[in-house]
């Protein structure tokens, strides 16, 4: 059927073009195994804290020439989160599966109680996970710096995994008071009450190392271990000195961080950029 002229020349005024498929920059698959992660503070090792407790999980447990990729943003990511471990096959495994890949590669005997010395150290190590990404963390997402004005109009920021008022126990209060005829809305956090659990929570942890090669007395790291080394890592090189001051006046933190931190550092590749 022919089209009407006046409908024909409606449609000239808007015509559609038809563009070629944009060709990704590179097609060849990794030769290494490759971690894709936050932008890194230094040559290999995340700004974020989840990134580089994944880090530090492949490398405790032995892995080394991992290469690092620090061009991917977060929504190109699997599931729209970092990290993610990019193999030679061409598979692209989220973080929950690389434990799964790290037992395959290396084909050690099966690990029940995943490195802990006995069934206690591993509820143990439950415990100390909530501390950690609870008060820890808590302190962590308050101590980073209020952006400008300017540079909120022209950068998206970096959401966290899981707002503050979700991590803290007990839940902060709405900021509407109970008398008011409106519904409750908002949250009432107090810094002084996080800082304050936030110091209970490194006390605790630095008392509970002791002299101890590894936490809760492994004879080798563990999960705990990657996940403590991030945390440590992230607070000393924060720019807030109340948080970080509360690591860096315990000595014993301070050594550890720095011995592992070495032994992190050195299982990845300079970051791909």
């Amino acid at each position: 059927m022919e089209i009407p002229p006046a409908i024909a020349h409606i449609f000239s005024l808007f015509p559609l073009h038809a563009f070629p498929p944009i060709k990704p920059q590179s097609g060849r698959l990794p030769d290494v195994p490759t971690i894709w992660i936050h932008p890194p503070r230094t040559l290999r090792l995340s700004t974020d804290v989840e990134c580089l407790k994944w880090q530090a999980y492949l490398a405790l447990r032995g892995l080394s020439k991992i290469a690092v990729r620090v061009d991917i943003a977060p929504e190109g990511a699997m599931g729209a989160r970092l990290p993610n471990l990019h193999l030679p096959n061409g598979q692209l495994l989220p973080a929950q599966l690389i434990p799964t890949w790290v037992d395959e590669t290396l084909d050690e005997p099966e690990r029940p109680l995943e490195g802990y010395k006995d069934q206690a150290a591993l509820d143990e190590s439950r415990a100390w996970v909530s501390l950690l990404e609870g008060d820890v963390h808590a302190a962590l997402i308050i101590a980073q710096p209020t952006p400008s004005y300017f540079m909120s109009l022209v950068t998206f920021p970096h959401v966290a995994s899981r707002p503050l008022e979700s991590i803290l126990s007990p839940p902060p209060p709405p900021l509407s008071g109970l008398s008011t005829i409106l519904p409750a809305f908002g949250t009432r956090i107090s810094p002084k009450h996080v800082e304050s659990k936030y110091r209970d929570a490194i006390s605790a942890i630095a008392d509970r190392l002791g002299t101890d090669k590894w936490f809760l007395g492994s004879s080798d790291p563990t999960p705990l271990d990657a996940l403590v080394f991030a945390y440590l890592h992230s607070i000393l090189h924060t720019a807030n000195h109340i948080v970080r001051i509360e690591v860096t006046r315990r000595v014993n933190l301070v050594a550890w961080e720095l011995r592992v931190r070495g032994l992190v550092s050195a299982a990845f590749k300079e970051s791909i950029p």
